[in-house]
């Protein structure tokens, strides 16, 4: 866990059922993502590479810094740009999140 004057993430183990669906394409599926929680925003998934169907997806020259977690990549689909993000070299306080993928839209599944 991090905090900076009110402001808090954690990283932990999920045991949810994550699956990454577009336009009826499955894009990923994890039974084991991090979950991070981060103060203002919303519960996120971090799944490992191992799960994302990384050969859809192009490297995108997009590139954001989070003062938090440090600086992401972006990966695109066709008419989906900058869908998906990961941290190469993350913060310290956020480690475990290196390398993982994580995407704007997720569906938890039951069971």
């Amino acid at each position: 866990m991090t905090s900076t004057t009110g402001h808090v993430i954690t990283v932990e183990p999920g045991t949810q059922h994550v699956r990454v669906v577009r336009d009826g394409q499955l894009l990923a599926e994890s039974r084991r993502p991090l979950v991070l929680r981060e103060t203002g925003c919303p519960v996120r998934y971090y799944l490992p590479p191992e799960d994302v169907r990384t050969e859809l997806l192009t490297a995108s020259d997009t590139h954001t810094h989070c003062p938090f977690k440090g600086d992401a990549s972006y990966w695109s689909l066709p008419g989906a740009a900058d869908l998906v993000w990961a941290y190469p070299d993350p913060k310290p306080e956020v480690a475990a999140i290196k390398d993982h993928f994580c995407f704007y839209d997720t569906e938890t599944v039951s069971g």
